[in-house]
């Protein structure tokens, strides 16, 4: 089985700006490429797990949330890094798009973006961490039985994820 470093995306790999779907506003944080690029060259699986409830409130589609993730990798590619899978939520119980008003299992803090990626990428959860920016990334962590859940409040990424790489060698 695989270990993997879990990153929600809003406020974690990028600048936190609300509702983000367009290129023109996305800000990588301090250190997130290296951080990712620092995964890949350790062996852990990287996968972004993100609410993007702005779907179901009709604000965006998942086209365009999946354009945002196409424009990510071609720029982690010029540095050399990838992620290697992007799952998001596209639910919100307060919707306005009548198909995704629900509520669900997918959006943190429940498990579900989580363990859907231990199925698919066979993961062992517990080899496996998540960086979250909100108490609801940590729980979900936790509801899916990874080794740890890091609460990321700014900073330089890469040296948060150097520091919490060593404690899983």
């Amino acid at each position: 089985m695989n270990a993997a470093v879990f990153f929600d995306r809003d406020g974690v790999l990028n600048h936190e700006v609300g509702y983000l779907w367009t290129i023109d506003k996305f800000a990588w944080i301090d250190g997130a490429r290296d951080a990712i690029k620092l995964c890949n060259e350790r062996g852990f699986l990287t996968v972004v797990v993100t609410n993007q409830g702005g779907i179901a409130r009709g604000l965006y589609t998942a086209r365009e949330v999946d354009a945002l993730h196409a424009f990510m990798q071609e720029s982690l590619s010029q540095v050399g890094a990838h992620i290697d899978a992007f799952y998001f939520c596209p639910h919100h119980p307060e919707g306005v798009v009548a198909e995704f008003a629900v509520a669900c299992d997918c959006r943190k803090p429940k498990p579900g973006l989580i363990l859907w990626a231990c199925r698919e990428l066979d993961i062992d959860p517990k080899r496996s961490i998540l960086f979250g920016d909100s108490e609801r990334d940590i729980e979900a962590a936790q509801a899916a039985g990874l080794r740890d859940g890091i609460f990321f409040n700014g900073g330089n990424l890469r040296d948060a994820v150097k520091i919490n790489l060593e404690k899983l060698s």
